[in-house]
C-alpha cells in the first residue's frame, strides 16, 4: 500500500495538547501510520509520496455535528412581513417557505451545494437533519447519492414530525429506519441515525417509538433542544416540568442522545443532561439569527458535557462557528479568559467525533483516520506552539485552505476542491433556489 508522507511547518494533532513545530504525519490508506518530526519521517519513509507542507499547519478536519443542507436554499429568500420571535420564525416561515416545500431535485441541489461548501470549510464529517415532510419516502437516498459522491463522511437522518399528521410522522420515523440499515448494509462513508424534531410537535408515544426503533438498530437519536424560550414554556405549562425533565421521565435520556441547541436551559437540566451522558451539538450563530439566545456553554463544559459545533445550515464556515463559540461567552460571562482558542477547536473535531460515535476520528495519531487540514501559516506574526490555536481561530478562513483530506483521500489539493465544477454547481444551486422562492 502506497504511502504519503505530509511535512508540515507544525502539527497539531490533538487540540487540548499544544502543536509541535516541524513535524508531520505519514499516510498509508485511510489511515494515519506515523506522526513525528519531520526528519524522522523522511528517513523512515525514503521511498513514500512526498506533500511539502512546510508553509502549513496540520490539523485534524472539521465536524460538522448539526447541518441542514437544504438551508441554503433559503439564504436571502425575500420577506415581506419578517418573523418576530421563534414560533413565528417556524410558523409563519420556516416550515410554510423552506421545508413544506421540498422535493428530491430541490434537496439534491441544495445538497450538493452544502457538500462543497463544507469541503472548503476544512469538514469532513457531519450530521445533517432533514425535514421535508412532502419528499417521503426516498428523501435520504436522494441525500446520500450526493454525499457519496462527495467523498465526504455524512450521517443522515430525517427529522420526523407529527406536525403534519400522524401518518407523515409515521412515515419519517419509517425513513429513519430504513436508511439505518440500508447504509449499514451497504457500508462506507455514509451512514444513518434516528431523528425527531420537539416536545411540542411529537407525543410521548411517538418519542418513545423513536427511541425503540433506533434502539432496535443500536443507532443514536438526534433532537432539537429548547433552541428558544418556546419550548421550555410549552413543557411548563403541558407537563409541569422542563423539558429535558420531561424526556427523563419518559426514560429515553442517555449516552445514545444527541441533542442540538440546548439553549434556554437551566442549570439543573444541564446538570441532568450531564448525568445522563447526553451530547450535545453547539449552533452559536444561527441562535443570533433566530433570537434563541447564548446557549450556556462553558457551564455545559464544566459540567462535563460533551459539547460539539455545527453550523445549522445557516452561516457554514466552521471557522465563522469557531469564532462566535469562543468569542460570544467572553462578551456574556464579562470574562475574557472564558473558551480558550483550544477549546472551541476540540469542539469542532474531538467532541465532534464523540458526539456522533466516531472513535477513530478527531485527532492524528497513529491509527486514527487519515482527516486532515493543511492550513496555510502565512499570517503577519510568528505562528508557534504557544499561540497556535489563537492564530488559526482568529485570523484563518476558508480561503487560507491548503489541503482537505478525509479518509486518505485529498478532497481539496493546493486550495483547489478536486473533481468539482463550482459553477456549475452554484448555478444549479440558484436555480433551485429561485424554484423554492416562486413555488
Amino acid at each position: 500500500m502506497d504511502t504519503t508522507l505530509i511535512l508540515g511547518k507544525m502539527l497539531w494533532s490533538d487540540t487540548t495538547r499544544l502543536a509541535r513545530p516541524d513535524w508531520g504525519v505519514a499516510v498509508e490508506g485511510t489511515r494515519i501510520l506515523a506522526a513525528a518530526p519531520n526528519a524522522e519521517l523522511s528517513s523512515r519513509f525514503p521511498d513514500a509520496h512526498l506533500v511539502d507542507a512546510t508553509d502549513c499547519v496540520i490539523t485534524p478536519s472539521f465536524v460538522n455535528a448539526h447541518h441542514h443542507t437544504y438551508g441554503v436554499l433559503s439564504h436571502g429568500i425575500p420577506l415581506d412581513d419578517p418573523p418576530a420571535g421563534f414560533w413565528a420564525f417556524l410558523e409563519d416561515f420556516w416550515w410554510p417557505r423552506i421545508e413544506d416545500r421540498l422535493t428530491h431535485e430541490l434537496i439534491a441541489a441544495a445538497t450538493e451545494w452544502a457538500c462543497l461548501e463544507m469541503v472548503r470549510s476544512g469538514v469532513t464529517t457531519f450530521y445533517d437533519c432533514l425535514e421535508a415532510p412532502h419528499a417521503l419516502p426516498g428523501a435520504l437516498d436522494v441525500q446520500a447519492e450526493v454525499v457519496r459522491r462527495s467523498g465526504l463522511r455524512g450521517v443522515l437522518s430525517f427529522e420526523a414530525t407529527q406536525r403534519v399528521g400522524p401518518e407523515n410522522g409515521e412515515l419519517g420515523l419509517r425513513e429513519n429506519a430504513r436508511f439505518i440499515d440500508a447504509s449499514r448494509e451497504a457500508g462506507g462513508l455514509v451512514s444513518g441515525m434516528m431523528c425527531f424534531h420537539t416536545t411540542f410537535t411529537c407525543s410521548a408515544d411517538f418519542i418513545q417509538r423513536a427511541f425503540e426503533m433506533a434502539m432496535e438498530r443500536d443507532a443514536r437519536v438526534h433532537m432539537h433542544l429548547s433552541e428558544g424560550t418556546y419550548e421550555p414554556e410549552y413543557c411548563l405549562s403541558r407537563f409541569g416540568v422542563r423539558p429535558a425533565l420531561y424526556y427523563d421521565q419518559l426514560g429515553v435520556l442517555g449516552p445514545h442522545v444527541l441533542a442540538s441547541q440546548c439553549v434556554q436551559v437551566d442549570d439543573d437540566e444541564i446538570a441532568l443532561l450531564a448525568r445522563r451522558d447526553v451530547h450535545i451539538s453547539h449552533q452559536p450563530v444561527s441562535n443570533c439569527e433566530v433570537g434563541g439566545g447564548f446557549a450556556p456553554v462553558p457551564e455545559m463544559l464544566e459540567a462535563g458535557l460533551n459539547v460539539a459545533l455545527g453550523s445549522d445550515g445557516y452561516v457554514n464556515n466552521m471557522f465563522e462557528v469557531m469564532r462566535s463559540a469562543a468569542l460570544m461567552p467572553k462578551a456574556r460571562l464579562l470574562d475574557p479568559g472564558i473558551m480558550p482558542a483550544a477549546t472551541a477547536w476540540t469542539m469542532a473535531t474531538q467532541n465532534g467525533a464523540r458526539a456522533l460515535g466516531f472513535d477513530e476520528l478527531g485527532t492524528l495519531t497513529p491509527g486514527q483516520s487519515a482527516d486532515l487540514l493543511l492550513i496555510g501559516a502565512d499570517l503577519p506574526t510568528p505562528t508557534s506552539a504557544h499561540n497556535a490555536g489563537d492564530q488559526l481561530l482568529l485570523w484563518r478562513n476558508p480561503h487560507d485552505l491548503r489541503g482537505v483530506m478525509c479518509a486518505g483521500e485529498w478532497l481539496m489539493e493546493d486550495g483547489e476542491v478536486v473533481g468539482v465544477d463550482e459553477e456549475a454547481v452554484r448555478a444549479r444551486t440558484a436555480e433551485a433556489a429561485a424554484r423554492l422562492w416562486h413555488s
